[in-house]
């Protein structure tokens, strides 16, 4: 049985599909199996991917129709046989080492079920961009440790730099589906919430930017994390003991009530949205910036979004 089993997602990406299996091929860790996992491509994906597999290369798995990102990655989580699960979307990359460095620090401390790398962002030609936020963020990290409360503030995984303890899925459940683009956050979290989270502070994963990737739909971006933080909403009473003796988690709490307040006053919900802030300030008094996002849900919808 191979150690780790990488979970190449495939979809409508055939120019820089090679590239990705090219970058798997040249990794020095060589105990994996790849498992190409195609969500309903029409560009010629599946066809080349069909040779691989006649080569001996890799196991493809063909969704029928368009199952979304998550679903996917579900079935793949079946077909899976590693010890260890690593996930490729085919418009990324890896760094020859990235494996490496990732099963020596799973290896070697238990509770970590998650790793995670240093990256960059690249465009077509594999060229490091430079502007350091093309999507509007930088490359995200965390450090090594209990990572959680730096989770709820915003996710800073990025999914093709993460090799996950099969462990995790086991404990945490498979990713959810009805998510389009930030099912992966929310996996994250519940990592986190039972396992320490690992960074190998190298540059071994590199994210394209290109027309097509999610973050660009920011109105169902913005609806899924809408959603992820009523559900962080839902954990604080399990955490009631541990948010009295870590002031991070605390705070963490108060900021994903108030984001929760943002998201509700840019979908139109004005009332929610002075009730979210409210009970971020009620554990928070000092966020003044809340504050004014609370008056100023008394304002148009496209007024707040250009204060906000």
């Amino acid at each position: 049985m191979p150690r780790v089993s990488i979970l190449l997602t495939c979809y409508n990406h055939l120019p820089y599909l090679q590239r990705a299996v090219d970058a798997i091929l040249a990794q020095t860790y060589t105990d994996y199996e790849i498992v190409a996992l195609d969500d309903g491509s029409k560009d010629g994906s599946r066809e080349w991917l069909k040779e691989r597999e006649a080569e001996g290369m890799l196991r493809c798995v063909f969704n029928q129709e368009n199952l979304g990102t998550y679903a996917t990655l579900n079935v793949g989580l079946q077909e899976a046989r590693g010890e260890y699960i690593a996930i490729l979307n085919d418009d990324d990359l890896w760094a020859p080492t990235k494996l490496e460095r990732q099963v020596a620090m799973l290896d070697e401390h238990p509770k970590i079920g998650l790793v995670h790398t240093g990256g960059w962002f690249i465009g077509a030609n594999d060229e490091r961009l430079a502007d350091p936020k093309p999507l509007g963020f930088s490359y995200p990290s965390t450090p090594t440790g209990d990572v959680l409360a730096l989770l709820i503030y915003h996710n800073r995984i990025i999914t093709s730099s993460a090799l996950v303890r099969r462990t995790c899925f086991e404990r945490c459940g498979p990713f959810e589906p009805s998510f389009f683009g930030s099912g992966d956050w929310q996996m994250w979290l519940r990592v986190a919430r039972e396992f320490h989270v690992g960074h190998v502070p190298e540059d071994l994963t590199f994210y394209r930017v290109h027309d097509a990737n999610a973050s660009h739909q920011k109105e169902k971006i913005n609806e899924d994390d809408a959603r992820i933080r009523e559900w962080i909403c839902t954990w604080q009473s399990d955490f009631a003991a541990r948010t009295q003796s870590e002031p991070d988690l605390y705070r963490a709490f108060a900021h994903n009530l108030a984001c929760l307040g943002t998201e509700r006053a840019w979908a139109g919900k004005p009332a929610e949205a002075r009730r979210a802030y409210s009970a971020s300030l009620k554990m928070a008094p000092t966020r003044w910036k809340t504050y004014l996002r609370w008056v100023a849900t008394f304002l148009p919808k496209s007024v707040f979004r250009k204060l906000s």
